[in-house]
């Protein structure tokens, strides 16, 4: 990729809390972003130069928008894309981050699991595809109860479920098929993985020079989405030489540059052995990583803006014990408000970041603590209470 010359032009597929910061650090940088999201007032849109409304999902009106304000960068933020629209827009000259194919790849749970486990021979959880209840029952019984049920196109944990018995196949049936993006009947069955931690290892491909990484996040997922996240976790050098050893494989596969969330399980098997075990992988900074604005020297979110951008990356470096812990609403408004910010920020070494969405939902994540400390029991222990302090109300 030859040097770039700024300021350059760049647009949003997807305009969540995600791609709020990543419009920030664009800005930063002296980028023109325009802002696409499926409703008005997204947090990105906020902050963007430009905001447009626009059915991601339908390849024409996606098509349309691009080449309207043809960017010289388009870079996807959510999954839920018309990808084939993405590979002509590829064709015809524009890039795509960090891939029109790696999108693609992504955005489907059996493509992903397919290219990690049977290409490219990874660890993975052991696995099945169904396309209905019958045969999702079948398909578990050889898995070994738990197990865990999710649809193949879905984003934040919907449609997740995990299945103790027989018995509770129909409703995971059910839950995933609601939980579904687009109108295909299937879904991916794994076994349970009985896992020490969940990590996080960001990635950060470039154009030119070698692949880094994040020191590796580790996290707790509930209802399959992510509630906390703290950095650096602690892995021994065999199992964070393993990750990173597989981050590269399949990131290298996928090609292009940007960073990645490349998501693994740390287990231990039935001899005692740790393996770690690949998971999942998102081609964009990674919600898990909202803790690197206080962890790390370069956030994700700068991370990813200056591999897409072609600038150099120094160092990337750990400030000390980092954690973070989302702000969730409790119910569902078409306007918001908060209280309890004046004591969350009473701590020491706290931020708050209240993403600005318009209307709020049960479980919805709206905003997230961000803490430091001299241990990341304390940083954790002050991201928890500053989060417990915040309430997200109905609005005025």
């Amino acid at each position: 990729m030859a040097s770039p010359t700024f300021p350059r032009s760049l647009m949003l597929l997807g305009s969540g809390e995600l791609g709020k910061e990543v419009a920030i650090a664009a800005q930063r940088l002296g980028c023109h972003v325009i802002a696409v999201d499926r409703y008005a007032g997204a947090p990105a849109m906020q902050v963007a130069d430009v905001a447009e409304v626009v059915a991601m999902t339908d390849p024409e009106a996606l098509k349309a928008v691009v080449r309207r304000h043809n960017p010289q960068v388009l870079i996807p933020e959510i999954e839920a894309l018309a990808v084939d629209a993405l590979a002509e827009l590829e064709a015809g000259g524009t890039t795509v981050i960090p891939t029109a194919r790696a999108t693609a790849v992504t955005m489907n749970r059996d493509r992903i699991r397919d290219l990690a486990a049977t290409e490219l021979g990874l660890r993975t959880a052991r696995f099945a595809y169904a396309e209905s209840a019958a045969e999702l029952a079948a398909a578990a019984e050889p898995l070994g109860w738990p197990v865990v049920v999710k649809p193949v196109m879905s984003s934040s944990g919907k449609g997740q479920s995990v299945v103790q018995g027989p018995e509770g196949i129909p409703a995971a049936w059910e839950a995933a098929m609601a939980g579904a993006r687009g109108s295909g009947a299937r879904v991916i069955v794994e076994e349970f993985l009985q896992f020490e931690q969940e990590i996080t290892l960001l990635t950060v491909k470039q154009w030119q020079g070698p692949t880094l990484f994040c020191p590796p996040i580790g996290h707790i997922q509930e209802r399959g989405d992510y509630q906390t996240s703290w950095q650096p976790a602690h892995l021994d050098w065999e199992q964070l030489a393993a990750a990173q050893a597989m981050a590269r494989r399949v990131t290298d596969n996928l090609g292009g540059a940007g960073l990645f969330g490349v998501e693994f399980f740390v287990c231990r098997n039935t001899d005692g052995v740790s393996e770690v075990v690949f998971s999942e992988l998102s081609p964009r900074p990674h919600d898990t990583g909202l803790v690197t604005l206080a962890g790390q020297n370069l956030s994700e979110f700068e991370l990813h803006l200056r591999a897409v951008l072609g600038l150099p990356i120094p160092e990337i470096r750990s400030l000390g014990p980092a954690a973070s812990r989302v702000i969730l609403a409790e119910q569902s408004s078409d306007s918001v408000a908060y209280s309890g910010l004046e004591e969350a920020l009473s701590a020491t070494d706290v931020q708050v970041l209240l993403f600005g969405k318009p209307d709020a939902r049960p479980h919805r994540r709206m905003g997230v603590a961000l803490a430091t400390g001299t241990s990341l029991e304390e940083a954790r222990n002050r991201a928890d209470a500053a989060a417990a302090a915040i309430r997200v109300l109905p609005g005025g």
